[in-house]
Parts: C-alpha cells; sequence; structure tokens
C-alpha cells in the first residue's frame, strides 16, 4: 500500500493553519519573481517536480527571505518525498519568523516535516525532533490545537502513550463535537496505538439519499471505499461484482460507500438508479475533489478495505477478488459485536 494518504490524514490539519497568517505576495527580488510565476506556472500544469525546483531556485534568488516560496517548498517537499529541501525550507521559516504567531507557525511547519519524514522513514529520532518542534510552538502559543493534535501524533510514536493521550484530551475540549479531528482524536484517546497504526483519512459526506456519513461514526463496523465514474469502462464492468458484494454481506456490520468522481451530476444519478445501484452513493466531482484527494486516488476503479478501528488494511487499482479479506474482517466485526453485548 502506498504511504501518499498517510500525509493527506496530517495534511487536514495544517492546511487551515497557514491560512491564518497573511498571504504572502511571493519574492521582492525581480529575477526570483519571476522564477516564482514559473513555479506557479508548473503548478497548474500539473508539474509539480519542477514546481518545487522553481521555488526553490527563487528562494535563493531572493537571499532566502521568500516565504511564500518556503511554504511551498514545504508542501510540495513532504508531498514528494523532498525531505532535506523541505526540512531546509522549514529551518527558514524558523530563523526568519519574527513575532509570537509567526514563531509558533514556523516550528509548528518544522514539526510537521519531521513527523511526515518520521513516519515515511520509521526513524525514532525524528519523532523525537518533531515533538520538541511542537513543544516550541506551544511553548509560544499555548493554545494551539493543531500542534497539540500533532505533539500526540509525535508522542505516541514514541510510545509515550500516557503524554499522547493527555495531548489528545486537551486537543478535543478546544473542538466542536462534529470536526473530524477531534473525532480521530477521541480514538485516540482510548485506543492510542491506533496513532501509529495507517490509519484512514477521516471525512464526511452527505450521501445521494441525504444521510450525513462520517468514516470515525462508522467504528465497529468495516468499510469498503469504492472510488469511480461513468465514464470509466473497467468501473461500469466492475458495478455488478460491488452489487454481488453489497448483497452478500447485506445485513451484516459492513458499510459499502461508492465515491463518484463524474462531474455531470444528473449522469451519475441516472446510471445508479438504472443500475439499482442501492448501497451508500456519494459524488466528490473529481480526482481533485475532497475525499479522493484524501485518500490519493490518482486511479479508478480503485477499492479501500477499512476495519472496524479506522485502520486501512486493503487498497486495490481495478476490479478485484476482495471478498475473502471482506468475510474475515467481517467475521471479526461480529465477534466485537457479539463479545459487547449485556450477559455475553
Amino acid at each position: 500500500m502506498r504511504y501518499a494518504g498517510m500525509l493527506l490524514v496530517l495534511a487536514c490539519v495544517v492546511t487551515p493553519l497557514l491560512a491564518q497568517e497573511k498571504a504572502e505576495e511571493g519574492p521582492t527580488n525581480e529575477k526570483a519573481q519571476k522564477t516564482y510565476k514559473e513555479a506557479l506556472e508548473y503548478l497548474h500544469r500539473r508539474m509539480p517536480d519542477a514546481a518545487l525546483e522553481s521555488f526553490k531556485k527563487a528562494d535563493k534568488q531572493d537571499g532566502g527571505h521568500c516565504v511564500a516560496c518556503q511554504k511551498n517548498m514545504i508542501k510540495y517537499g513532504v508531498e514528494l518525498g523532498e525531505w532535506k529541501m523541505a526540512e531546509a525550507a522549514a529551518g527558514e521559516r524558523v530563523a526568519e519568523a519574527q513575532g509570537e504567531k509567526s514563531v509558533a507557525l514556523a516550528h509548528y511547519d518544522f514539526g510537521f516535516v519531521l513527523l511526515q519524514e518520521a513516519i515515511n522513514k520509521h526513524k525514532e529520532d525524528l519523532f523525537a525532533r518533531a515533538h520538541d518542534e511542537m513543544t516550541k510552538a506551544l511553548t509560544t502559543t499555548p493554545n494551539f490545537p493543531a500542534a497539540i493534535f500533532v505533539d500526540g501524533l509525535a508522542l505516541a510514536h514514541l510510545k509515550q502513550d500516557d503524554a499522547a493521550k493527555a495531548r489528545f484530551e486537551q486537543f478535543v475540549t478546544m473542538k466542536p463535537i462534529d470536526d473530524l479531528d477531534r473525532q480521530r482524536a477521541v480514538r485516540y484517546i482510548s485506543q492510542p496505538e491506533l496513532a501509529r497504526a495507517r490509519m484512514a483519512p477521516p471525512f464526511a459526506v452527505i450521501t445521494a439519499d441525504g444521510q450525513r456519513l462520517s468514516l470515525d461514526d462508522l467504528k465497529g463496523k468495516v468499510v469498503l471505499i469504492d472510488f469511480w465514474a461513468t465514464w470509466c469502462p473497467a468501473c461500469r464492468d466492475a458495478v455488478p461484482h460491488l452489487k454481488a458484494i453489497a448483497k452478500k454481506f447485506q445485513g451484516q456490520p459492513l458499510v459499502v460507500l461508492s465515491v463518484s468522481l463524474d462531474s455531470d451530476e444528473q449522469k451519475w444519478k441516472d446510471f445508479v438508479a438504472k443500475n439499482e445501484m442501492t448501497w451508500l452513493q456519494y459524488r466528490d466531482a473529481g480526482f481533485g475533489g475532497p475525499v479522493a484527494k484524501a485518500f490519493a486516488v490518482d486511479a479508478i476503479p480503485h477499492t479501500f478495505t477499512v476495519d472496524t478501528d479506522g485502520v486501512l488494511q486493503d487498497e486495490h487499482i481495478g476490479d478485484a477478488a476482495i471478498e475473502g479479506k471482506l468475510k474475515k474482517l467481517v467475521g471479526r466485526a461480529r465477534e466485537l459485536q457479539a463479545a459487547e453485548k449485556p450477559g455475553q
């Protein structure tokens, strides 16, 4: 299974945080401005590798003072696994930061990079450094929810479970009950080992029949997520297989959710009705949709199997024989349900 999904699990925490800072217009040096515009053009053409190099060049031309360049170097450095570049940019952010808010954000960015790198490389010293940076951020700004949450993750990976639980408990008090990260933190409080697992990205959607469906509300059930589109021949061919799965496991602790990447809503609705796709349906409107991005989906049909704890257990591109895995996971879910019943 790929690593990209884990990056986006944590990215949901950092995105609103960066928006708190005043928007940066880019470098002041004339040559750097031209290079920076080239980087943005590369992004528009979906060439993040080239964009990353241009952001690095623009920052250098600007004497290492281009905050907008550094932010993009962090973002795309992490996404592309260019850890040295991401670390260097985060270090510049810390060195350049002025004022309590900017200093806290800079240390947060650095800690975020180190945590992602630590997860990728499985290195304890990187988790320790991530914890140190979050501590610095929280020393400057104690009521910093994102830093508290990420520090909890770092501590959990260091197997300091009591300290991690304390962080997650603190985070829970700072967020509304329907916040996705809060829901995830609640799980980590009761089972801190899950913070070390490859958890499925948290999401909430309104399905075609008007239901609000949150992944973390489905605790205790196996979840099969199917990304598809009506314009995809392989996806259309896989519909009978998915229909058979939904029928076979009907009434059991399994939730099937099909996530369409169709841009034409009516065409999607007509196809679902015509083909009697009676399980849960949601339209994410393309590969850039929030759920598709969270799961790093770039090819369809694409399925993910999530266990009762929210941990990703299986991933397939193309139509695949997944009944065996589902049977095992659903059987375990039934055992857990039976054990929770009074008098059992």
